[in-house]
């Protein structure tokens, strides 16, 4: 495993790479507040299968840094995808494996969505990560909207000011509640942790969960992909979604299935949360090994 960075036209991308460089290249992205300590064992397993395994850092999250300072600290969705293809056009990748869960699975479903060409397959954390923008003041159920009370709080000041002041703290609840049946330690949690140090860390956090309401404009960069995206794009791409039955923010997303059009398969990890492929990295391996031979059947 190496730790590499590479330059696009708004970041410099830092990454883990595991396995060889001639290997079948394979893209996994980390959520929010995680960071590329999510795959520590899942891509061992996968580069011993073959793949050239790549894990960014998210913008805002670790070592990955804006190049100019005038740029938006945007996170909203069109940028994470766009980010992902920046990084495979950087590393001269045509078309790789996609996936990851949360903001991490959101770019792999962007790209999937939008570029299919570039995509072999992907497996997806929570299934259909693409946000609907414009329905994003329906309401959910009263246990659904209860567990969303972090981006109610990312609304205002006061949410800015306390993610700001104790980053950690903030992470750490969200870790226990969103993974109620995995034990984690200190120092599992230390080294993700000292990724949302990154100077912009916050500012992107706050955009995310901002824009996806509708509360802030986006990035005009990305206004094109924001249209596209609007028409809540089917995915084509062959597809291993998974949930986890014990996922503190996300309760199922079996009704997803009909945003996929091909080869789709839905599994659900026994007494995993949020964070899957920490959580359960041979599974998630295993699904991403499968699903890679099911777009070569396909």
């Amino acid at each position: 495993m190496q730790q590499k960075t590479i330059t696009t036209d708004i970041l410099d991308i830092a990454y883990l790479e595991y396995g060889t460089p001639d290997g079948w290249p394979c893209i996994m992205g980390h959520g929010f507040p995680y960071d590329v300590n999510a795959y520590a064992e899942t891509a061992p397993i996968i580069a011993e299968a073959g793949a050239r395994m790549l894990v960014p850092w998210l913008r805002g999250y670790g070592p990955t840094r804006f190049r100019f300072p005038q740029t938006l600290r945007s996170g909203e969705q069109a940028a994470l995808g766009a980010d992902l293809l920046a990084f495979m056009d950087a590393l001269g990748i045509t078309r790789a494996v996609v996936g990851g869960y949360d903001w991490g699975g959101r770019a792999a479903c962007v790209v999937s969505a939008l570029h299919p060409e570039r995509v072999i397959a992907l497996v997806s954390g929570n299934s259909y990560n693409i946000q609907n923008i414009a329905r994003a003041m329906e309401p959910a159920s009263p246990p659904e909207e209860a567990a969303l009370w972090y981006q109610y709080l990312f609304h205002n000041e006061r949410g800015r000011r306390a993610l700001e002041r104790n980053r950690r703290g903030f992470a750490r609840q969200l870790w226990s509640m969103w993974s109620p049946t995995w034990a984690f330690d200190d120092t599992t949690f230390e080294k993700s942790a000292i990724s949302f140090d990154n100077p912009d860390f916050v500012d992107v956090v706050i955009h995310s969960y901002r824009h996806r309401y509708a509360l802030v404009a986006g990035d005009p960069a990305y206004a094109g992909i924001e249209a596209a995206l609007a028409a809540q794009p089917p995915i084509r791409v062959p597809t291993i979604a998974i949930d986890g039955d014990s996922d503190g923010v996300n309760p199922g997303t079996a009704h997803h299935a009909r945003k996929f059009e091909g080869f789709f398969e839905r599994r659900v990890f026994a007494r995993a949360g949020h964070n899957l492929p920490q959580e359960r990295p041979a599974e998630w391996a295993q699904a991403v090994l499968d699903v890679r031979t099911a777009a070569a059947r396909s």
